[in-house]
């Protein structure tokens, strides 16, 4: 838990200023989302849709609540991934050109690929945001 309060410091010390902000979702929004979905969210998701899902950096896009109408909306995106052949047993939460990051009910992340081939696995959201997303604006600068 400790760890994923220095990596949500580390995404707000990173956010950028966007057109149009994204905000933050009420406990009560996120739990409309899981009874939505028909899931409960890992501890760590919730943490992070609950304290940081409004961070914006760099170019990596992680689904959100509070972006209806948009190709970042967790509630249709997920519904439209499980449809694409995402097992339901994992929460899509943030898409790769057809692929997914995916959240597993222990709270590990993988990379499922539309073709199969891939076997990428991060520990938990921290070491995520850390490799995937953090890590991508590092290999930009």
């Amino acid at each position: 838990m400790a760890q994923l309060v220095d990596t949500i410091a580390a995404l707000r010390s990173r956010n950028e200023s966007a057109p149009l902000p994204l905000r933050l979702p009420t406990v009560t929004d996120v739990d409309a989302a899981e009874r939505q979905l028909g899931i409960a969210f890992h501890s760590d998701y919730r943490r992070y849709l609950l304290e940081a899902s409004d961070v914006v950096v760099g170019t990596v896009e992680p689904l959100v609540l509070m972006a209806p109408d948009s190709h970042i909306d967790l509630l249709s995106t997920v519904r439209n991934a499980w449809e694409f052949g995402v097992p339901r047993d994992l929460l899509p939460i943030c898409g790769d050109n057809g692929n997914w990051f995916c959240m597993r009910s222990d709270g590990a992340i993988v990379y499922w690929d539309h073709n199969g081939a891939n076997q990428e696995e991060w520990c938990d959201l921290s070491a995520w945001i850390q490799d995937v997303w953090l890590g991508d604006l590092q290999r930009r600068t």
